[in-house]
């Protein structure tokens, strides 16, 4: 027997230490972590104790005889990870390093400030506040009255078992030593020099919600949107509650084919009442019932080796009840020299397989999601609202050891009344902190922010998170991510080259307005509260004023 990591997976890797035969891979300290889809269970070494179970904090691993017609294919998966040559040398034994007992002869705690409450910001207290013998105190800074970040308003609605991340997330906010601060946006409530004067350290970790453009004519069309304000939208965050989106169309186009692409092709011609019962945000619940969206069309640029989606999103893509999932079979169709390239027993291989296998079914279902791919978008076209997208046939060329997409001049224009670009987030600038606004990221070595202009490392000033290394991985990913920055600061500690306080003030005298651990968990038992009476985990506040009025009263 063994057990099985499912689609669930965050990648956090909590799972990995625990493991007595180290049969968990790709482990935080081996190469291929940052790239992997999901971590994966060798079958040939589970010696079936049970430990990961235990600490998984989405409940994705499951003993092989429990596993769910849904999650079958999950064994498979697992199993030809380890059949591919190139993860068949992980060392057998475990190596994971003991955590270090400190010992400073320092009289005041080391005062941490955190910008941000999504996972990066999370992990980086508890990383702080796990530090064995160091006297620590991390007040997060949020300007929503709810923590949560990605979590919260990134995960779809319909994937309530990724969202458990967050009861992790919430033991980590009601620890002794940690405040929150939520309605306390920095710059507004609370300069970010006062937080310079009154922290030893300061952790910027606010996440990338700004979405990168397409860059080609038509795209400020009505009917054009990002895809990232349509996920902000149905997962109700406040700044996105009052968009607007003309669902009275029978083909929207996604461009792009990330799992967000994927997200918000499933969700678009997902069954309202299946949606009814998770937390998806009423407006949005209102206005997908009147949907008259019957196909979307996710085109990516590349070829399906190349797919940005991972291999558990398109098996997610495929179960959607309501939908089929259609691919066309000539552009699957691999030469011998990618498959050599890509490996026989690789993922990337194994999910084209998927989709030669899902994607060619016999349609059964009103409403399908097609996958195109080796297509680009050169112009959105309409009078006054989007009607077409012209798409430029691609083909796959070797480029200094890159595969990359070359127009081949071949055209073809798809009808839609909708388009979602999803070809990526950015961060936004932060005002008193520098910003490269090429790669849309706080600069920084390791997680230390630098002066642009002379490299040097801004005392005390750290980063974290999607603003610090870009969108890239998922929930999990972000756990090493602040490792790394929390490794730098502590270093920093012990060589003496934290600033030191200049102002001793308590921060909370100069942010009144500002809700705490309470606040929040008025909002949070209210919020289950009506979501109980209706049988959801959960019905969202949306509105500012309406959740400060809860937090308080």
């Amino acid at each position: 027997m063994t057990h099985i990591i499912t689609r669930a997976c965050c990648n956090d890797a909590a799972c990995v230490p625990v493991c007595p035969v180290n049969c968990i891979h790709p482990t935080p300290d081996e190469p291929d972590y940052g790239t992997a889809e999901m971590l994966y269970i060798d079958p040939d070494g589970c010696v079936d104790c049970g430990a990961c179970v235990d600490v998984c904090p989405v409940g994705a691993i499951v003993a092989d005889y429990d596993l769910t017609d849904d999650f079958a294919r999950y064994e498979e998966i697992n199993a030809r990870y380890f059949s591919d040559p190139a993860h068949a040398e992980y060392d057998a034994e475990p190596q994971t390093p003991p955590r270090r007992v400190w010992d400073l002869p320092s009289a005041e705690p080391l005062k941490v400030a955190v910008v941000g409450s999504g996972p990066a910001a999370c992990y980086a207290a508890e990383e702080l506040m796990s530090q064995r013998g160091l006297a620590v105190q991390v007040d997060i800074f949020e300007r929503l009255p709810t923590p949560g970040g990605l979590v919260r308003f990134g995960v779809a609605p319909d994937h309530q078992d990724t969202k458990a991340a967050g009861s992790a997330f919430a033991r980590t906010l009601r620890r002794r030593g940690v405040r929150l601060f939520l309605n306390a946006e920095v710059g507004r409530d609370v300069s970010f020099e006062a937080l310079r004067s009154r922290y030893h350290a300061v952790v910027v970790a606010v996440g990338a919600m700004d979405d990168r453009p397409l860059g080609i004519a038509g795209e400020g069309l009505p009917g054009s949107h990002s895809a990232t304000e349509f996920v902000a939208w149905y997962n109700g965050h406040p700044d996105y509650a009052d968009r607007t989106f003309d669902l009275g169309h029978e083909r929207a186009v996604v461009i792009g084919n990330g799992n967000v692409a994927l997200d918000v092709a499933r969700i678009l011609v997902s069954d309202p009442e299946a949606l009814a019962r998770t937390d998806i945000a009423d407006h949005a619940l209102e206005q997908l019932r009147k949907s008259t969206v019957k196909e979307v069309v996710v085109v990516g640029r590349r070829g399906p080796l190349e797919a940005a989606f991972t291999t558990k999103e398109l098996l997610g893509l495929a179960e959607t009840p309501a939908a089929d999932l259609v691919v066309r079979p000539e552009e699957l169709r691999l030469s011998e020299d990618q498959i050599a390239a890509a490996g026989e027993r690789s993922v990337a291989l194994y999910k084209v397989e998927l989709m030669a296998e899902l994607g060619t079914r016999t349609p059964s279902h009103e409403r399908r999601i097609t996958l195109r791919f080796l297509a680009s978008p050169d112009e959105i076209r309409g009078d006054g609202w989007v009607e077409s997208v012209r798409l430029t046939r691609n083909e796959l060329v070797a480029d200094q050891g890159r595969t990359v997409a070359r127009p081949t001049g071949d055209v073809e224009e798809l009808a839609c009344g909708l388009v979602f670009r999803s070809v990526g987030y950015r961060g936004r600038g932060i005002a008193g902190l520098p910003f490269d606004e090429a790669r849309g990221i706080i600069p920084n070595e390791a997680g230390r922010i630098l002066d642009p202009e002379s490299g040097a490392v801004l005392a005390g000033l750290y980063v974290a998170g999607w603003i610090k290394r870009g969108p890239s991985g998922v929930i999990g990913t972000n756990k090493r991510c602040a490792r790394e920055t929390v490794t730098q600061l502590l270093a920093d500690l012990e060589a003496g080259r934290l600033p030191a306080l200049t102002d001793d003030r308590d921060v909370a005298e100069s942010v009144p307005g500002h809700l705490d651990l309470e606040g929040w968990k008025a909002i949070d038992d209210y919020e289950r509260s009506e979501g109980k009476a209706q049988r959801r985990p959960r019905v969202k506040l949306t509105d500012v004023a309406h959740m400060l009025e809860v937090a308080r009263g």
